[in-house]
């Protein structure tokens, strides 16, 4: 039970996200199957829906613009301050997240790279979050309009028009439609926790201020 609490977060995010995912999957399936005996075509299984570009592009177009949030939060709040929120660096005083690592190489606790990594891989190590984000936004924007041309191309060919290829895909409306009503949600999404986090509170939430802090007060 002690290494379930202590794993609880990621485990329930993990566990929601793959129930939604199957939710999506079969509701998709669904979906699909009426748009094509609509058009006269042939129904697919539910294997060959979730190997299809219907499937890819319903996935991946999501997954492109969270990882689009997520780098750029990592990077706004590494340099951007807001004055009472509890997503922001301190105002007045130095963060933690300031200090420089080389100063902690003698720290046995400390990550590999800190303690034994070269400057580079250090310098490296010190941007990884963001990295991380940003190198899995830029494979998935890429799957999403990979998987989207396919899907783009078989409603196409439906009306009696070519076939497009990814790079076409990526020079239409419908591509960057999809792109956009996604990655305003996120940052609309971002705003109302940054500027929730003011003035109202969540006890308990890391991503609440105390209860009994002042709306001034900046930072977790």
């Amino acid at each position: 039970m002690r290494w379930l609490r202590l794993r609880g977060l990621l485990l329930a995010n993990l566990f929601l996200f793959f129930g939604f995912l199957v939710g999506l999957a079969f509701t998709g399936h669904a979906n699909e199957n009426a748009e094509l005996t609509d058009h006269g075509q042939s129904a697919q299984t539910l294997t060959q829906y979730l190997g299809s570009s219907s499937f890819g592009e319903a996935v991946f177009e999501n997954w492109e613009s969270e990882f689009l949030q997520m780098f750029m939060y990592v990077l706004l709040t590494a340099y951007l301050v807001q004055k009472g929120s509890a997503e922001s660096r301190p105002i007045d005083k130095a963060a933690p997240q300031d200090e420089d690592p080389r100063d902690h190489r003698d720290d046995p606790k400390a990550p590999w790279p800190v303690r034994h990594g070269s400057a580079v891989v250090l310098k490296l190590y010190e941007n990884s979050l963001a990295i991380a984000f940003g190198v899995a936004f830029l494979v998935t924007i890429w799957l999403h309009a990979a998987t989207g041309a396919g899907a783009y191309s078989q409603e196409q060919e439906l009306h009696g028009s070519p076939a497009v290829t990814t790079w076409q895909y990526l020079g239409t409306s419908q591509f960057w439609y999809e792109s956009l009503q996604n990655w305003q949600s996120e940052f609309l999404a971002v705003a109302a926790i940054i500027g929730g986090s003011i003035y109202l509170r969540q006890r308990r939430s890391a991503q609440s201020k105390p209860v009994h802090a002042p709306h001034s007060e900046t930072g977790g």
